[in-house]
């Protein structure tokens, strides 16, 4: 790596961003500011069944509308619990992100790079915006 490029920092989050919101939106400004390239790893379909999640939108849907974001440089698949450090590894990762909800969780991977965890946007969840809709 030359002197130009370490000057560089990759910030990493990942998400389902089913539904996006203004949440979403804030916490992928505020990890864009961290650094210079942000790249989002989005759950596919496949895992968010694993994790017993249920999705408005399908994987591709979310993909494409992560990448129309201008805070998003790349997006890439999140398939499984563990592809975290490979991710990491793979991407140069200099700042790992989650937002405080997970506080605690990713600790291990502050072995490989920077963990902040980041306060969410109040008032507003995927969570809450289905509920609204089910009424």
């Amino acid at each position: 790596m030359n002197i130009i490029e370490s000057k560089f920092k990759t910030v990493l989050t990942y998400g389902t961003f089913d539904l996006l919101h203004y949440g979403h939106l804030e916490i992928l400004r505020k990890a864009s500011l961290l650094g210079d390239k942000l790249i989002v790893g989005v759950s596919t379909d496949k895992f968010n069944t694993i994790k017993g999640k249920t999705c408005v939108l399908p994987y591709q849907k979310r993909k494409d509308l992560l990448k129309s974001i201008e805070y998003v440089d790349k997006v890439i698949p999140e398939d499984n619990w563990d592809q975290k450090v490979t991710d990491i590894q793979d991407n140069n990762i200099d700042i790992f992100i989650m937002g405080d909800d997970w506080e605690g969780k990713f600790d291990e991977l502050k072995k490989f790079c920077q963990v902040i965890y980041l306060p969410r946007t109040k008032g507003i969840s995927s969570t809450k915006l289905k509920s609204i809709l089910d009424d």
